[in-house]
């Protein structure tokens, strides 16, 4: 398996596209109920080929990430050959993941106790299982927003 397993929940929502799977590998509703009985190495073999194919489908269209913790915010875009990321830092007591903390920095961006870096990084072999390290890691896909934002005012 090459990401992971997607949650129960998420199978629950992707039962049409289960089905159609399933379908795709000739396996009926039936055959499916006695794999899981009598070979559920197989049928668990089955869910991990679905799960990765779900994984890929999602990553490939994936091209902003972003992971905010209370003093530090870290910004992706997925460029065609190189990530990019803003990376800002709060000094001090403000945390950014509530409300009140992320308005200060709204209106706070110049003072001294806030900095910004910024780093390319090529892709491994994998640019998808790169971002899904990052998502495994806490971060979130987003439309880019913040990330648009921030870089339009460094740069």
């Amino acid at each position: 398996m090459k990401y992971s397993r997607l949650t129960k929940e998420q199978f629950e929502e992707l039962h049409k596209e289960f089905i159609n799977f399933l379908a795709t590998q000739t396996i009926t509703a039936d055959e499916w109920d006695k794999l899981k009985t009598e070979k559920p190495e197989v049928a668990e073999q089955e869910l991990d080929v679905f799960s990765d194919l779900v994984w890929e489908g999602v990553l490939s269209t994936v091209k902003y990430v972003e992971q905010i913790s209370e003093h530090n915010i870290h910004l992706f875009v997925f460029n065609e050959d190189h990530m990019h990321v803003i990376g800002i830092k709060i000094d001090g007591p403000i945390d950014v993941t509530t409300t009140d903390g992320f308005n200060w920095l709204r209106e706070n961006l110049m003072d001294d106790t806030v900095t910004f870096t910024q780093g390319k990084k090529d892709y491994s072999e994998d640019k998808n299982l790169d971002k899904f390290k990052l998502i495994q890691s806490g971060s979130a896909i987003t439309k880019g927003e913040l990330y648009e934002y921030f870089n339009k005012l460094i740069n």
